[in-house]
């Protein structure tokens, strides 16, 4: 196992860490419904409260985070762990939120109807080179109901002038990156815990006969009891792509080989993100007990456009 750093514990289900140019970390508190900037030592600060489920973030061209907001879960607190539970009792609505760091101000951005799209949890995103960025939404349980929503995989403007669910269906979908080159977007579903490829052909477009029957090209698909979670891009191509269960990360290449995987403490461990001046500061979040530990990578992460 490698050695890990504690930045922060005490977090109620952390995600989507986004590392700052001042050392700090912002994360997701997705039970709390708010979002928490993390310093080393300790120091947190909580510089949003959304409401509903504040899941995936990622910082625009205008220096906003850009928020995937799944509407709230249930939650079941067992055995140390804080464990997700189907649809939340005061289920608000799957949508996108832009805000302001300084203020701390909420903007609604698109919702369910804007444009004619359905969106039910919004889970993971990612800007590309254009300004515009892709999204998954992995959708809701409803355990009273006995149903699971079919979801897909989207493309939207920073502006709110546009929004398109490009990728239908997907079987909830939930990490979501694009290769260096700009060429290809990559999904990683949760309970079919596999890893897909896309051909991006424009902006928010994909080629739609690039698979078998369809978009999606099967890339790598581990044994065993796991899950897929989010992910994180490497400057060589690699994905990384956080693994519930066996409680880890894992590299996968281009061409679906993997790479290397690296263990964590917690079976929870759902998002990854890096920093430092030579992009081998890697940051987890470990959900299930609330903390925010970071590590030294083997190679460079991925530099995201903003």
């Amino acid at each position: 196992m490698a050695e890990f750093e504690l930045i922060a514990d005490g977090l109620r289900f952390p995600e989507a860490p986004v590392v700052m140019d001042d050392g700090s970390v912002i994360v997701t508190e997705i039970e709390a419904r708010r979002i928490t900037r993390c310093w080393p030592g300790g120091r947190k600060e909580v510089i949003a409260v959304p409401g509903g489920g504040p899941n995936g973030l990622a910082i625009g061209p205008d220096g906003k985070l850009y928020c995937c907001n799944n509407g709230g879960f249930n939650y079941v607190e067992m055995d140390g762990y804080l464990t997700p539970h189907g649809i939340a009792d005061d289920y608000s609505g799957g949508r996108i939120e832009r805000i302001d760091i300084e203020t701390g101000t909420v903007e609604l951005l698109y919702r369910t109807g804007d444009h004619g799209v359905t969106l039910r949890g919004p889970n993971d995103i990612m800007f590309d080179a254009h300004g515009g960025f892709w999204f998954t939404d992995h959708g809701k349980v409803d355990y009273a109901k006995r149903c699971h929503d079919i979801v897909g995989i989207f493309y939207a403007r920073a502006d709110g002038s546009f929004i398109e669910e490009v990728i239908f269906p997907s079987n909830n979908p939930n990490g979501v990156g694009i290769s260096p080159d700009g060429t290809k977007l990559y999904a990683a579903e949760t309970y079919t815990c596999r890893l897909t490829r896309f051909n991006i052909v424009a902006p928010g477009k994909v080629d739609g006969t690039a698979g078998p029957g369809g978009p999606g090209i099967p890339l790598y698909r581990p044994a065993g009891y796991k899950f897929f979670d989010s992910l994180a891009m490497e400057a060589n191509g690699n994905i990384c792509v956080a693994t519930i269960g066996e409680c880890g990360i894992s590299v996968v290449s281009p061409e679906g080989e993997l790479v290397e995987f690296v263990a964590t403490d917690d079976v929870f461990t759902t998002n990854i993100a890096f920093g430092g001046a030579d992009m081998q500061d890697a940051y987890l979040t470990l959900s299930g007990t609330g903390r925010l530990v970071k590590t030294r990578w083997a190679r460079p992460g991925l530099k995201l456009p903003h």
